[in-house]
């Protein structure tokens, strides 16, 4: 599983050919060949899905109320975006927009509505499974994706603040759940080699907000709940993290009041394609020319 090639250092020109900026870093016009592969990744880990999964597909914005009784705004603060409005009657909202003192924009005069932007595809899922009832015997499988968005403090290429997220998700016992994510770290040595990409797989954690955070990231990597799948964007020794495979334990199960038909508190895990940095891993190991890329990698992406 070790990294066998130096990148070629072509990653800003490789980006050039794929991407327009829009004028707010990491976000772009992506080209027509970069989309033909997301498509091809997409139609990929679709045909990777277990028997009995239940498709989802949400919206990129989500109820503020469930993201904040997620734990999400307390560990992640500094990366969530909220969705703000104009309000109040039109005279109201025109004096906003025709203010002649510079100190006060019509940007000051927003408020927050009920919705935040997703950070995460599985964020949506777990008070729609808990508003079904218990987990049948053994657990649930979900499809989920959608497209996300986090406030980036750095812009660098592949750091994207609007991306698309493909996860799966198990739901139910701990037995259920934890080999649902053992089995799927097994496979990411043929993900990886099917996309004939170099990568290893690392025990990682989350970007925590603040001191606390530092210690709840250090607890994360010494219990082994999050690894990922680690792909050499801008060089071996600072791999770029393409994939993710996560155990909750618990933590969403008691937040959403999710139980087993034993009454047992379920456990979650999910696996995480980050598909915009993979297709950009694709291109800036095999180049931009997809009809020169490898055989095995053409078939499987049918590029």
């Amino acid at each position: 599983m070790q990294m066998n090639y130096v990148v070629n250092g072509q990653l800003e020109s490789v980006s050039n050919a794929l991407f327009h900026p829009l004028g707010s870093g990491g976000v772009y016009a992506r080209t027509a060949v970069f989309e033909q592969v997301v498509d091809g990744l997409a139609t990929w880990i679709s045909r990777q899905r277990e028997p009995d999964t239940e498709i989802l597909r949400f919206p990129p914005i989500i109820n503020r109320a469930q993201v904040e009784r997620s734990g999400y705004l307390h560990s992640f603060p500094h990366l969530l975006g909220c969705v703000s409005c104009l309000q109040g009657s039109e005279s109201e909202i025109r004096a906003a927009l025709e203010t002649r003192n510079p100190d006060q924009e019509w940007v000051t005069r927003l408020s927050a509505t009920d919705l935040v932007l997703a950070p995460a595809a599985c964020y949506p899922l777990y008070p729609l499974v808990a508003s079904r009832g218990p987990i049948p015997k053994g657990s649930v499988k979900f499809d989920v994706a959608c497209d996300c968005f986090r406030h980036e403090s750095s812009h660098e290429i592949g750091r994207f603040q609007s991306f698309r997220m493909r996860e799966y998700v198990c739901i139910g016992a701990v037995d259920e759940v934890v080999e649902f994510r053992s089995r799927w770290l097994a496979r990411a040595d043929k993900f990886a080699n099917v996309l004939g990409v170099p990568y290893r797989i690392a025990a990682a954690s989350d970007p925590f907000f603040g001191r606390a955070g530092k210690m709840m990231a250090a607890s994360q990597v010494e219990q082994e709940l999050k690894f990922e799948l680690l792909i050499p964007l801008h060089s071996e020794e600072a791999p770029t993290a393409c994939m993710s495979f996560n155990y909750h334990r618990d933590h969403f199960g008691t937040i959403w009041q999710l139980r087993t038909e034993s009454g047992e508190v379920a456990h979650t895990a999910c696996v995480a394609f980050g598909i915009d940095r993979l297709a950009l891993a694709l291109f800036t190991l095999h180049g931009v020319s997809t009809e020169k890329w490898p055989p095995q990698v053409r078939d499987a992406l049918s590029v």
